[in-house]
Formats: structure tokens, sequence, C-alpha cells
């Protein structure tokens, strides 16, 4: 797949009761996350994309090309933008085999032209053993990789995804997961994906957007945004960062991997990685503690020297949030003001931090 240049994005779209507004600039590559509670204008921003939304002011650039555009009095129908659309249930046509669907779009769109975007979803998606099967006798998985590969099948230069998770059950979730994390690595065009679960956001996203009531509260990087002391969204138990790190051991008989990254390494437990993978890390802050010296004969195995960045007062006056540096990571502690004052923490200072628990995000 050729990769794309960057999404030039301004959206200004009014209704009685709703308003959206926003302005931003995605990355040409990866999966750039719409995050947000439900009504927060995650599922309009992707259909104005899309073109769907007649009513859209702004504009929409990909790269040099335009898509839509006020100024210049532009605005492509849906079927002149070369986007390939996963709705949160996969629509496929019941009468038709697996084949079938995937290649109705391509064959009426292209007629009987070059196969090779076909065979190339076909393959990404690892569908090959499903084409012959009539659709019914799909799994809610199966049914969704069927509907990424038929959008994949014409070469899209945008590929959006409206919670294409939202209609599974957790199985089934964990059995996507993994096609999802192909499309992302292999690629090179750039992917918009609307969710409001933190699962999917941590293990998917290299881009993050999140959205309130139609405006845009927080945007950048995962890793970066996610670590921010002054944001404000979702249960305050899910807050955490990510880590990005290399396995560089493994200890078969504890089933342990050791995942490694500059200025320090995480003990976790191995379900399969070999040498050399490279592994994505979720620390929750509820699972950090904090403590002056080195920690000895304690169960808790991981421990990282870090040095404090800055901290800002919980959701409850009884604890604060403490944001620590870890060469190129970042970690997040959530501990009682108490514990604060008597350690007397303070910004610039170097401390231990123990893990609780790490989970592995692949």
């Amino acid at each position: 797949m050729t990769q794309a240049a960057a999404i030039d994005l301004s959206v200004q779209l009014h209704r009685e009761n709703f308003s959206l507004d926003v302005a931003m600039v995605l990355p040409g590559a990866g999966i750039s996350v719409l995050f947000g509670p439900s009504g927060c204008g995650k599922t309009t921003l992707l259909r104005c994309m899309a073109g769907l939304e007649k009513s859209m002011r702004g504009h929409l650039h990909l790269g040099e090309t335009v898509w839509h555009s006020e100024a210049q009095h532009i605005r492509l129908a849906p079927h002149e933008r070369a986007i390939g659309y996963v709705f949160q249930e996969a629509s496929l046509f019941e009468h038709l085999s697996v084949q079938q669907n995937i290649e109705f779009g391509f064959k009426r769109i292209r007629g009987e032209r070059s196969r090779q975007p076909v065979d190339e979803a076909i393959a990404l998606l690892g569908i090959g053993h499903l084409l012959t099967r009539s659709v019914a006798a799909l799994s809610g998985g199966e049914r969704q990789r069927v509907a990424i590969a038929r959008a994949l099948a014409n070469r899209p230069q945008l590929l959006l995804l409206d919670e294409p998770m939202a209609a599974l059950d957790a199985a089934r979730k964990q059995d996507l997961f993994p096609w999802l994390e192909n499309l992302r690595d292999e690629l090179r065009i750039p992917m918009v994906y609307v969710t409001h679960s933190m699962d999917e956001l941590t293990r998917l996203g290299d881009h993050l957007v999140v959205l309130d009531e139609g405006r845009v509260s927080a945007m950048g990087p995962v890793t970066e945004t996610l670590s921010s002391l002054d944001l404000r969204w979702g249960p305050s138990q899910d807050m955490g960062v990510l880590m990005a790190g290399q396995v560089s051991q493994l200890e078969p008989a504890w089933h342990l991997a050791k995942v490694s990254f500059p200025k320090g390494h995480l003990w976790v437990r191995n379900d399969g990685m070999k040498l050399g993978d490279q592994v994505r890390l979720r620390v929750l802050a509820r699972d950090v503690s904090l403590s002056l010296q080195e920690p000895t004969g304690t169960s808790i195995q991981n421990h990282l020297q870090v040095q404090i960045s800055d901290a800002v007062e919980d959701d409850h006056p009884s604890q604060i949030r403490v944001r620590m540096q870890c060469g190129p990571n970042m970690l997040l502690a959530r501990i009682t003001q108490r514990a604060w004052h008597q350690l007397g923490l303070q910004a610039g200072q170097t401390v231990w931090a123990q893990l609780k628990a790490v989970s592995v995000l692949r």
C-alpha cells in the first residue's frame, strides 16, 4: 500500500441540540483514535470525513488532495473520495459468499482489472480459508474481517473504522485484535478509529484525539497524551500510561519475559513472546507506589528509578496524581496527600517507583 500524506481537517457542523467544531492534523499512517463518551461527536466527525454530512463546513485535505473546501467551493461526493468505511455492523450481503462480498465493490468500480488489491486484502486479514463460505456461517469477528477486506479492496487512501468491535463479545474482540494490529503495522495509509473503549485505545492507537461535547479536549501521540496530568476523562481507575520496549530475556522456568527500554526494564507474564519482540505495556496509576529507597524484601518484582516531573490534586482532595520520567517513558502514580507530604516529595526529586501490575498489550 502507498503511504498517504497527513490529514488536515477542519469541521463545523451545527444541529439543534449539538454542534461540532474541531480542527486537527492527523498523521499519514498508523491509527488515530477518536475517543470519548457517547454523544461527543466521534461518529459525526467520521461521517464528515466520508462526505456523508451535507451541512458540514470547513475543509478536508489528504496531503495535496482536496476533498472538501468551503474556500475553494469543493465538495466531493462520498463515492469520489478514496475512502474505505467500516461500520459497527459488518453489513455484508447475506446472499453472497465471502469472496463475492469482497469483490462486489471492486468489480462495480474497477471492472475486471487487476485483482492484486483484493488478494492483498484477503492475505492481510487472513481470510483465504473463508472465501467459499456463506457469510451467515461466520462468527462476528470473521464478519468484521471480511468487511474490512471489502473496504480495502479498492485501495483506499484513508480507512475509517466506526467502533468495529462494538457488536462483538469479549472472546470475539480478542480474536479480532491481532488482525487490527496487523493492519496498523502493515498498512501505509492513515486510519481513523472511533471507540469509547480504553482497551481498544491503548492496544491499537498511535495518535489520540479526545472529544468532549463536539470539541477537542486533548490531542497528540497516545503515549504522551495519556500521561497528561491535566487530562480528566474516563473512569479515574483507568488512568495510566503506555510504555514501549523490547523482549530482551526469557525465563521459561517462571513463564516470564524481560521487556527492556532505555533506563529500565520490567518483568511481565510471557504468553508466547519471543526474544526481540516489540511490546506495548500498560501501567495504571493505581498500581504504582513510591519509595525514597530502592525497595528490598518485597514481593513486587518491578522497580524503576524515576524523577518526579510534576503533581496535581486528584479528583478527591485526599489524593494526588504524580507524573514521573523514566528515560523516554512516563509513569503516573496516585498516592495520598499525606504520603506526599510525609515523604517530602517534590518536583525534580529522584525516587523509586514500584509497579504492582503491568499489562502486556503486544
